[in-house]
């Protein structure tokens, strides 16, 4: 119930309901006032601090129901004006269209319709000249900044460039989430059976994981998972990146007769000085033969990337496959750092790296190199991933045959859709469109036949028929017939005898009978095709159904080789192109434990030729490679600083307390002059570098060591490797000393050596040495002492028999 109102309340109300319409009235009109009333400024910038003043003058009155009755008297002394307020002059054209009109009730559809006309081209003019007045801007800043020369090509382009830049960069796109191998081998088999498997891998420490978790602090990776025996990443290791100017792009495209395309960014790794002189020693130690010495580069400069592949190729040999790949996965980490703090990504689909720069070329290795460890491992989503961040790289030439990969991967991850929209996408764009002279999926023969099967398996799933699939199968087999009796040899398709009868269904062993080299290239990748989708065609359904199609398309078979099919067609003219005839070449080399039985597809020049492992096949575009040009003006980067022979005692002293321990070390250096030949500091330089490298570096050092002296001689690295004096002519490397004993200033320098400050060193870790030691050379294992005693204080071990 509503209180109870007083006399004066009732009255001020009768009066508030009396003036009610005044009200309203005069409070229009004194907004109309106050904003004739305030400067044009104040209306713009603080318009609304007036209409905050009002508001707030109007609540004050309106709890008391006092209205402002000063206001209301002085309003209704003014008379009430029934004239509108005037309307502003119209222009004279409209004036006179406004006179027409009224004149003419009905206007005349001729007259309005050229007006139309005029009106639209009077506007599409005067956005012509907005977009001309932007380009001009845009040109003109482009020039002072040439990092917009992309905004400049992008705004001028037309839309349909635009939406073929866009649709392609979705298809190149990675997926980051899917990079990750442990957590796909999670899905499959759970997260308990894999953390078991790694325990019982590397062993339970708490200070791996710890050192793992800081690693991943400082820095987080995408391409590899850092793991706590990694060295620490705080830099970047003597790697940059750096952003193609539009003449360095227009060099590239001249090297390779491409057209420009919209979108694209191009851009090529740096090498420091250091990175270059530590690039250098390791050529040297592959000319040398022996990888004990690149234990030594590691210590130098641990994410050095040709080191690390190479290592991962000799670890891979000895079949320590665990080994081999966490090497790919330093090799990785430290590629990618060199993109730090730049625009570089992945998931956009637009950048590029120019493989003509022996710079750019490890990381390519490393990626591919990543693809088929991951496919022994069974990771075959993130080795589809990886694939398209291969191709992503350098999709126009694929120097690497990327797509030789992505062909069944694509099914075997369950990405058929990508594959068909790939296909979708290069079977609408043309030369026109600056795709003359770039590779195309369209053209190979792998890519002809996986599309069929990915018709085929989403009719499959959506109940339709096969016609499309069947369509599609037809076309590949008429364009590419070489596949068809490896496929079916190897899915155990029974075809009739009168269809394996054809010409064109004949199986070469190699090229030497072949008319061209692109039918050699041809041939090979029906060998490879066959070879790794032969799996995907064995079901019974597809099996009928591929029999069933080659029985009705064989009466349309041409003879071999004289098909006029546009795929074939496409085929040869690419592959007569000798840099990306290079790509299936250097795929298969790369792939040499799967391939090695198809080389004899490729030239005997290609063969023959002298090639490193860290370079396989280096392109015929190529800008530079490992050879005394690039290495001119490179320092020796294991130069070791001569030290006085009292200066070399008291620094081993310190790194090995224990003297009856370091009599053994010193006899066990004695005693393998494999340790003397990658040491050219000596003992001393030999005891730096087992401080700084890891404990199972170690151990595989003394292993390697122990089986050099049972075989009585040096182990030489996979792969061809070419003498030094071919690679470097007469001189040799240069900026080699040759190796020797222990380096020791001269007598009369070692008082002054003696006053200098020396800097303080940790001991090496005394106890697991000596186990090593006595494991491969004294031929017994020492008992482990207590975990509760100091390592390397005080502790002593009784000689071996025959060491003093």
């Amino acid at each position: 119930m509503p209180p109870r109102l007083n006399k004066r309340q009732l009255r001020e109300q009768e009066e508030l309901a009396a003036l009610e319409v005044p009200k309203e009235r005069d409070d229009a009109s004194e907004a109309e006032e106050s904003e004739a009333e305030v400067p044009q400024s104040t209306k713009t910038m603080g318009g609304g601090f007036a209409a905050r003043t009002r508001r707030r003058r109007v609540m004050r009155l309106r709890p008391l129901g006092l209205p402002n009755r000063r206001r209301l008297k002085k309003k209704k002394k003014k008379p009430a004006s029934t004239e509108s307020p005037a309307a502003p002059t119209p222009p004279p054209e409209v004036a006179e269209v406004k006179a027409h009109n009224e004149a003419s009730p009905s206007p005349s559809p001729s007259i309005s319709k050229k007006e139309r006309k005029a009106a639209k081209k009077l506007k599409a003019k005067e956005q012509k000249d907005d977009r001309d007045d932007v380009d001009k801007a845009l040109a003109e800043l482009s020039i002072k900044y040439p990092d917009l020369q992309q905004v400049v090509a992008s705004t001028s382009a037309s839309p349909a460039a635009r939406n073929t830049s866009a649709a392609l960069a979705s298809l190149l796109s990675v997926s980051l989430q899917n990079l990750d191998a442990e957590a796909e081998l999670r899905k499959f088999f759970g997260a308990k059976v894999i953390s078991a498997a790694k325990s019982a891998e590397s062993g339970p420490s708490k200070r791996a994981a710890a050192a793992a978790a800081r690693l991943k602090s400082q820095a987080k990776a995408t391409l590899a998972r850092p793991k706590g025996n990694w060295w620490s990443a705080t830099y970047r290791q003597g790697l940059s990146s750096r952003l193609y100017t539009p003449e360095d792009e227009e060099q590239m495209r001249g090297r390779h007769a491409w057209s420009p395309l919209l979108g694209e960014k191009v851009w090529t790794v740096e090498y420091s000085k250091k990175y270059r002189s530590v690039t250098l020693a390791f050529m040297q130690t592959v000319m040398s033969g022996d990888p004990v010495g690149f234990n030594q580069i590691l210590g130098q400069m641990p994410y050095h990337g040709d080191t690390l592949l190479q290592m991962s190729e000799v670890y891979f040999h000895r079949e320590e496959h665990s080994t081999a790949a966490d090497m790919i996965d330093r090799a990785l980490f430290g590629y990618e750092r060199a993109f730090l703090g730049t625009s570089f990504n992945f998931t956009a689909g637009v950048h590029r790296l120019d493989f003509d720069h022996v710079e750019n070329r490890p990381f390519f290795l490393a990626v591919h190199r990543q693809i088929s460890d991951l496919q022994r491992r069974g990771c075959v989503r993130t080795s589809f991933e990886f694939a398209r961040l291969l191709y992503s790289l350098d999709p126009w030439s694929d120097p690497h045959g990327a797509l030789l990969h992505l062909d069944y991967l694509a099914h075997k991850a369950s990405m058929g859709q990508w594959l068909l929209d790939v296909w979708d996408f290069f079977s609408q764009v043309g030369d026109d469109d600056g795709f003359r002279n770039r590779l195309r999926p369209t053209v190979l023969p792998g890519w002809a036949y996986s599309r069929a099967l990915a018709l085929y398996s989403d009719e499959e799933a959506k109940g339709l028929d096969h016609a499309a699939s069947t369509s599609a199968l037809e076309e590949a087999i008429l364009s590419f017939p070489t596949i068809v009796p490896l496929l079916a040899d190897k899915a155990d398709i029974s075809l009739p005898a009168s269809v394996r009868g054809h010409s064109a269904f004949r199986v070469y062993p190699d090229s030497s009978s072949l008319p061209t080299p692109s039918a050699g290239i041809l041939h090979l990748l029906s060998h490879l095709y066959a070879q790794r989708s032969s799996i995907l065609w064995k079901t019974p359904e597809r099996a009928s159904w591929f029999a069933q199609t080659v029985s009705a398309s064989v009466t349309s078979l041409p003879p071999s080789y004289d098909t006029t099919s546009p795929a074939y067609l496409g085929f040869v003219a690419l592959f007569s192109r000798p840099e990306i005839a290079h790509g299936v070449y250097r795929h298969a080399i790369v792939n040499e434990s799967s391939c090695r039985r198809l080389f004899g597809f490729i030239p005997r020049e290609v063969t023959n030729a002298k090639n490193l492992a860290c370079d396989p096949l280096p392109p015929p575009t190529r800008v530079n490679e490992y050879d005394a040009e690039f290495f001119r003006g490179a320092e020796d980067a294991m130069n070791i600083q001569r030290r006085s022979r009292k200066a070399n005692e008291r620094l081993l002293q310190q790194l090995i307390p224990d003297p009856v321990f370091r009599r053994q070390m010193e006899d066990f250096w004695a005693a393998h002059p494999a340790f003397q030949r990658q040491f050219p500091g000596g003992f001393v330089h030999f005891a730096q570098i087992l401080q700084q490298i890891d404990p199972e570096a170690v151990e595989d050092l003394m292993i390697q060591v122990a089986d050099q002296a049972g075989q009585g001689a040096g182990d030489a690295m996979p792969g061809g490797f070419v003498p030094m004096a071919e690679m470097f002519g007469e001189a040799g490397v240069p900026g080699v000393e040759p190796a020797g004993a222990d380096d020791a200033v001269d007598e009369e320098d070692e008082d002054d050596e003696d006053d200098d400050e020396e800097e303080e060193v940790a001991p090496l870790p005394v106890r697991m040495l000596r186990n090593l030691v006595n494991r491969f050379w004294g031929g017994g294992t020492v008992e482990e002492e207590s975990s509760d005693e100091d390592e390397g204080e005080g502790a002593h071990l009784p000689a071996e028999d025959g060491v003093d």
